[in-house]
This record gives C-alpha cells, sequence and structure tokens, in this order.
C-alpha cells in the first residue's frame, strides 16, 4: 500500500510540474486585448477587452466600444446577470473571436463571461 502511495504522489507530480507545450504558451500569450487587434485577428483566437457596450442591435448581438475602435458582440442573455448598463459603463469582457464568411467576411466576439 506504501508503494502504491509513492507511486500515485510520484505520477501526481510529475503531471502537476510538466512544462506547459508550445501550443499552450503560444494560445495564452496570444489573447487579443483590443478591437483592433480583435478585427484582424483569426477565428477562435481568445479575446479580453475592456470598454462600453454603446448599442443594441438585437438578437443578444451589440455594439462595443474601446479606445481603438468597435465591434460587434454576442452576449448570451444571462451572462448579463440582471446588472444594468449604459453606454459609458466599463465593463470586461472574455471570449473568442467569431469569423461568419457568409455572405462576406464578419467579425464578432462571442463572449463567454463578463466583467462588472
Amino acid at each position: 500500500m506504501k508503494a502504491f502511495k509513492v507511486i500515485l504522489m510520484t505520477a501526481l507530480t510529475g503531471i502537476a510540474l510538466a512544462p506547459i507545450s508550445m501550443s499552450q504558451a503560444a494560445a495564452i500569450s496570444a489573447t487579443v486585448t483590443t478591437v483592433k487587434q480583435a478585427l484582424t485577428a483569426k477565428d477562435d483566437t481568445p479575446v479580453k477587452l475592456h470598454g462600453q457596450v454603446v448599442k443594441t442591435i438585437g438578437d443578444e448581438k451589440y455594439q462595443f466600444r474601446d479606445k481603438t475602435g468597435t465591434i460587434t458582440i454576442n452576449v448570451d442573455d444571462e451572462l448579463w446577470q440582471g446588472h444594468p448598463i449604459s453606454p459609458t459603463t466599463n465593463i470586461g469582457l472574455v471570449g473568442e473571436v467569431d469569423i461568419d464568411f457568409k455572405p462576406s467576411k464578419h467579425v464578432e466576439i462571442d463572449v463567454e463571461q463578463i466583467q462588472f
């Protein structure tokens, strides 16, 4: 039993101390932080933006603005958690770039989390 515990602890320690792969490191460092960057990023690129929602477009879509530009965001209704916002309310968004090519290229952010 003691030998099993030693083997288990060794295995778990090895997993915990394993270095991250190059692709994981690239994904972490590739997080986009401005609207300008998001507009030219690849599909599914992680984003973390700070700014304001300036307009409701409809069907869970909104116009979002930061100091570098504006972009359409897609936010599930439950992510708002009942918080009232206005065009002057600063929020943080975590999500990913979503590119649709039909009928023409359109870039928006698929929001996964809102930070109030």
